[in-house]
């Protein structure tokens, strides 16, 4: 299996926390290559059963979206508006997207092969992150990324997050088939095994994934205690209402 964009291991964020809990751990992550994939036949064009919609009574014309209904609207505005805000009283856990941008090095940074990973993100077309952080309690940190695409042949937000979610039973700390997110047909969450180690404290993560049209959508999720998993999945689906 190809490791160039397989994931470092904990956040920049989460590997200083460590440093100062004494917290161990990495987590594996990452995406295939997409030339390895068999190719996903197209569905027979003469399809009998289409329906379309009856016409406009005359003299009547279609009625333009709103910018509220007209998602190509929102989502070519500012990215950033669409992250959940920080909740209040808590402060950013990330200093590296304090002004909640990501540049696609930095992001690509975060896997084990940053070179080989942006390569891949460039080839299918990555355009742009937005991302929040923020602490809650103690130690409690939750991190969310959108990754926009641009429109290429390559379905970049779709390949990206079924990659992601394509590691997780098979990953070192996940070890799961995580549970569906409400709202949408492809986006999963995974709440972490705790990871031990004598002399330490406890590590507890979740993740979740998803796209929709361009934007693939990633929330990280870390603590020294147990993360329920209405917490991750209550966090991601209220992300996934704003797309």
């Amino acid at each position: 299996m190809d490791t160039t964009g397989r994931r470092r291991g904990r956040t920049a964020l989460i590997v200083a926390v460590a440093a100062v809990l004494g917290v161990v751990g990495g987590t594996a992550v990452g995406y295939g290559i997409q030339a390895q994939r068999e190719p996903t036949p197209l569905p027979a064009l003469n399809q009998a059963d289409l329906r379309y919609p009856a016409p406009l009574p005359k003299g009547h014309k279609a009625k333009p979206l709103s910018a509220a209904e007209d998602r190509r609207v929102r989502t070519e505005g500012d990215l950033r508006k669409l992250l959940l805000p920080r909740p209040a009283g808590t402060k950013s856990a990330g200093s590296e997207f304090g002004d909640g941008w990501m540049s696609a090095p930095g992001y690509a940074s975060y896997f084990e092969e940053p070179g080989g990973a942006l390569a891949y993100q460039l080839e299918n077309g990555i355009r742009r992150i937005a991302a929040v952080s923020w602490r809650t309690g103690k130690y409690r940190t939750t991190e969310i990324r959108l990754v926009q695409f641009r429109s290429t042949t390559v379905h970049g937000a779709r390949e990206h997050a079924a990659d992601q979610q394509g590691y997780m039973p098979g990953d070192e700390y996940a070890r799961s088939e995580g549970e569906p997110l409400a709202g949408s047909g492809n986006g999963r969450f995974y709440v972490f095994p705790v990871e031990k180690k004598a002399g330490y404290l406890d590590l507890y993560e979740a993740r979740a994934y998803a796209h929709r049209g361009d934007i693939m959508l990633e929330i990280f999720m870390y603590d020294t205690k147990k993360i329920s998993p209405k917490d991750i999945k209550s966090v991601a689906e209220r992300q996934l209402r704003r797309l």
